[in-house]
């Protein structure tokens, strides 16, 4: 059950917005215990929307991501010529046009969203046509390179800014197959070289030096495109045509990782997600928290389209704190930041090592971890390609900055339920890129 706030009003009580909503203060909490129903995944609806969009036939999608960043890709695949529009029960409809879309008359807006822009440009290499995709100033510095490098050996022709940065245009046409081994694991990179491996003529190859999620494959397969998995090496045939699907995307585990932190934070907190996306090359995150002392339990385990979609049950217990390296760090990567946040509150800190990726994210992730956790008073060793946190820390509350990130305001707001103190943070309304009531459902679980 939920704890007992009667209504909005209430439940805002400890985490009031200003007047602007950039800013939320989040009061200290004694416990956490509710049941919480997390938006469905991000890296799924992505997906589903663009491949909708090339399929043959009208899609709907159950429990799709309300995230800033997919109503980007939703935005984008509109001026495509993929019509879509909000049923009456919730549900997502996309209308297909099949593998060739529409030339856009304007600039394809993405938004914050990184992973709009390089999985879609998968799909735009393959088209007749050029099309230019731009961002906000945050996406406007992340470097786009690593899809230029494949796409352009498959025949595209793409210009950028200085760096390989935004706005990109994308000159599309016939695709060569290629056999790309990237030298940095990413799940957007694969999507977007497998995607426009659909408009090739012959195998398209990614081998990836750590294997990273499979979103991208599974969700080749739901609209019915043969793709073969073999090791970490992803294979697909150019010339398959989609067809339309029905589905629920299942609850995002990443966000679900802020409400299991917060669990955590204290023994005896209890907390349950139900319907939340269980694939194994994300529930390594589940693994890391047992071992750093949270109990966790799943139960309800189906199969949706490929996808597997459980019952989290968690209590906390004593937070250990642990290290988080390799395969472990591509794996966990959007969660680093959370983890680091309630780090100083372990028995024995966090070590990160091999996370250089986070650098270039929404933020400079480990500076902004870093940045925050230093004004709540915590010590904090910063590396190039990680950090160390000392556990056994007491924290204070503080003005702190989200970065235009929405992972740091998410991260900090947690930190903040155990720091001593009123917690200030700026820029908190980034949240809406990925979770847009996310202050709001932490407070009805933050007991006090």
């Amino acid at each position: 059950m939920r704890t007992p706030f009667l209504d909005l009003t209430s439940r805002l009580r400890y985490i009031n917005f200003m007047p602007d909503d950039s800013k939320a203060v989040v009061h200290p909490a004694r416990i956490v215990r509710g049941v919480v129903r997390i938006p469905g995944d991000k890296s799924i609806s992505h997906r589903y929307a663009m491949l909708a969009a090339i399929a043959e036939g009208s899609s709907k999608f159950q429990n799709f991501s309300a995230a800033r960043d997919c109503c980007s890709t939703l935005d984008c695949m509109s001026k495509l010529g993929s019509a879509w529009k909000r049923l009456e029960d919730g549900a997502i409809e996309v209308q297909g046009v099949g593998p060739r879309l529409k030339a856009p008359t304007e600039v394809l807006d993405c938004g914050n969203s990184g992973s709009t822009m390089r999985m879609l440009s998968g799909i735009l290499a393959g088209q007749p046509f050029t099309s230019e995709l731009c961002g906000d100033e945050s996406l406007s510095r992340r470097p786009m390179a690593r899809i230029m490098k494949p796409l352009s050996e498959m025949g595209a022709r793409i210009d950028a800014a200085e760096g390989g940065r935004p706005p990109l245009k994308v000159h599309g046409g016939p695709l060569k197959p290629i056999h790309y081994r990237p030298e940095v694991a990413s799940a957007q990179v694969k999507s977007c070289v497998l995607f426009a491996g659909l408009f090739a003529e012959g195998e398209t190859v990614v081998e990836e030096p750590i294997r990273t999620r499979d979103h991208g494959e599974i969700a080749l397969r739901a609209f019915g495109a043969e793709v073969e998995r073999k090791g970490n090496a992803s294979r697909i045939v150019g010339g398959q045509r989609l067809r339309a699907i029905e589905a629920h995307v299942p609850g995002d585990l990443s966000s679900a990782a802020f409400f299991l932190c917060a669990a955590a934070l204290y023994p005896g907190s209890q907390i349950t997600l139900p319907g939340i996306l269980m694939n194994p090359t994300r529930a390594r995150l589940l693994d890391i928290l047992m071992q750093m002392g949270l109990k966790v339990s799943v139960a309800h385990l189906e199969e949706h389209q490929g996808e597997l979609v459980g019952t989290i049950e968690a209590r906390g217990s004593a937070w250990k704190g642990g290290v988080i390296a390799g395969a472990d760090t591509a794996a966990l990567i959007d969660e680093i930041p959370v983890l680091a946040a309630i780090a100083p509150y372990s028995e024995s800190g966090l070590d990160v090592r091999d996370a250089k990726e986070l650098r270039v994210k929404e933020s400079d992730r480990i500076a902004a971890v870093a940045t925050n956790l230093r004004k709540m008073g915590a010590e904090v060793e910063e590396r190039p390609d990680g950090m160390r946190i000392p556990g056994g820390q007491h924290l204070h509350g503080a003005e702190l900055d989200s970065f235009g990130d929405h992972r740091i305001a998410m991260a900090f707001a947690v930190a903040a339920l155990r720091a001593e103190g009123e917690t200030t943070i700026s820029g908190a309304d980034a949240a809406g890129v990925s979770y847009p009531t996310f202050f709001e459902e932490l407070e009805t679980v933050a007991g006090r």
